[in-house]
């Protein structure tokens, strides 16, 4: 990838991840609190539903910047013209690639916004350095196997450059029906990340949470929050793939 599309990438990867999180943080919040263990009303409610935010809003640009920019990376150096029938297995690898750096960003952003987000009489701030003082770097990547996990099983919704709105109404559909299938997964995940350090879940084993939740709640426990996820994540995915693909085009 030369110099231009590179920028192009880091730059529309960046505003696109931005704009769709700050725009659909409350939906994000109301699926939070659906799925921590302390219930909806006791992490807040609809109180405080920018709570967190300010974890989204510093993790967001360097977040998507780094998914489509390892993204893009990954395509040119996998790009082969040997059978259009490895196209899509390319970017199926080149977008698991983009998730697993990603997460070294939005693992620590994720784990400071849901904390916040079921305690919002807390500052992101003080959330942040109390993680840090109690449990430190380390406590900032807790659930980082589950965040991988879950967002390479619905990476290979990522396709080829298209006109814009075709990426949008793809990645809408795409992303809506990946988040109803990944949504045990990200049960586990917000379990794991609220769950108090020392306790069983705070090991960060995805199968252990997993049956927890299914033996104290059953299937409704697993697919906590899935209406407002499979919302949020349809029109995220309407919104950034279009947008990504709008200002790429427009700086390349």
């Amino acid at each position: 990838m030369d110099r231009g599309n590179f920028l192009a990438s880091l730059t529309a990867g960046g505003l696109a991840g931005m704009c769709v999180d700050l725009v659909l943080f409350p939906l994000d919040t109301v699926k939070t609190r659906l799925q921590s263990p302390q219930g909806f009303k006791k992490a807040g409610g609809f109180r405080g539903i920018y709570a967190g935010v300010p974890s989204t809003a510093v993790g967001s640009f360097p977040n998507a910047a780094a998914f489509f920019v390892t993204y893009e990376c990954m395509k040119a150096v996998l790009h082969t013209d040997a059978s259009p029938y490895l196209a899509p297995v390319t970017h199926m690898v080149a977008a698991s690639l983009g998730e697993v750096v990603a997460c070294l960003i939005r693992v620590p952003s994720e784990v400071v916004k849901q904390r916040a987000q079921v305690s919002p009489a807390s500052s992101t701030l003080r959330i942040l350095s109390n993680t840090v003082c109690e449990e430190g770097i380390l406590g900032l990547y807790r659930g980082y196997k589950s965040t991988v996990l879950r967002e390479d099983l619905w990476s290979w919704k990522q396709g080829h450059v298209v006109d814009s709105w075709q990426s949008a109404v793809c990645g809408a559909f795409a992303g809506g029906f990946a988040a109803a299938v990944t949504t045990p997964l990200d049960v586990a995940k917000t379990r794991i990340m609220l769950a108090k350090a020392g306790s069983k879940n705070a090991s960060g084993n995805v199968l252990p949470a997993l049956y927890g939740v299914w033996r104290t709640q059953g299937i409704p426990g697993l697919f906590a929050g899935v209406v407002p996820r499979m919302s949020a994540i349809s029109l995220g995915g309407f919104i950034f793939l279009g947008t990504y693909d709008k200002i790429r085009r427009l700086l390349s």
